[in-house]
Order: structure tokens, then sequence, then C-alpha cells
């Protein structure tokens, strides 16, 4: 239940802070902060969302391993979208082709992609 609140608060405040940078987006004419934000947000919440099935597996007395497989098949190509979605808007327009998954998806695909890596992330370091 506690974490259920703690993973609601963060997601309250983020929200606030997400809308803070859109105002400051809008009078600085600099959409870098909220771009980055909007993309690494979620893998914090994929990360939330593990954590505490991986605290259980830190207390048992077991050797840690890193399952590649998953972290190949299912972490890089979601990071890979949630990096696409930061670098043309850092490297400069035009240089570098946004992959058309992340211009059909939007956002959305940024976000489902962004907390499919976080979860991975701590899914694939077992115990």
């Amino acid at each position: 239940m506690f974490w259920t609140i703690g993973i609601g608060l963060v997601l309250y405040f983020g929200m606030k802070y997400r809308l803070h940078l859109a105002e400051v987006s809008n009078m600085e004419f600099n959409i870098v902060p909220i771009t980055i934000f909007v993309a690494v947000f979620p893998v914090v919440i994929g990360l939330l969302l593990r954590l505490p099935l991986f605290i259980m597996e830190i207390k048992e007395r077991k050797q840690w391993t890193f399952d590649w497989i998953k972290f190949v098949v299912v972490g890089l190509p979601s990071l890979y979208i949630v990096v696409m979605s930061i670098i043309p808007y850092t490297m400069g327009e035009g240089k570098i082709r946004i992959p058309e998954i992340i211009l059909i998806g939007g956002p959305t695909m940024t976000t489902i992609a962004g907390i499919i890596f976080g979860y991975v992330l701590l899914d694939s370091l077992k115990k």
C-alpha cells in the first residue's frame, strides 16, 4: 500500500514538474529540457514499478547474474526508442533522422518504451 502511494506521489510531483518545464520552455523557446524529462521520467517510473521485487531479490543469498537475452531483445529496442526521441532535439534539427515508429507513436510510444526499459533494466539483474 505504501509503495502504491509513493509511486502516486512521484507521478503527481513529476507531472507538476513537467507543467513547470512546459511553461519555462514556452517562455525561453527551449524545448530540450522538457523533451529530456518526457523521455527519462517514464524510465524512472519503470524502475519504481520493478523496485519492490528487486529489493526482495537483493535479500536472497544467491550469486548475481544478468539476463543478457532479455536485455538485448526487449531492453535495447526500448532504449533506442527513448534515445531517438531525445537526440534529434539535442544534436540539432535535421542532422539525425527520427525513425518512423516514433513519429507514428508520438509521445505515447516514448512513454511506453521508457517504462518498459526501466522495468527490464532491473528485471535483467537476477540473483
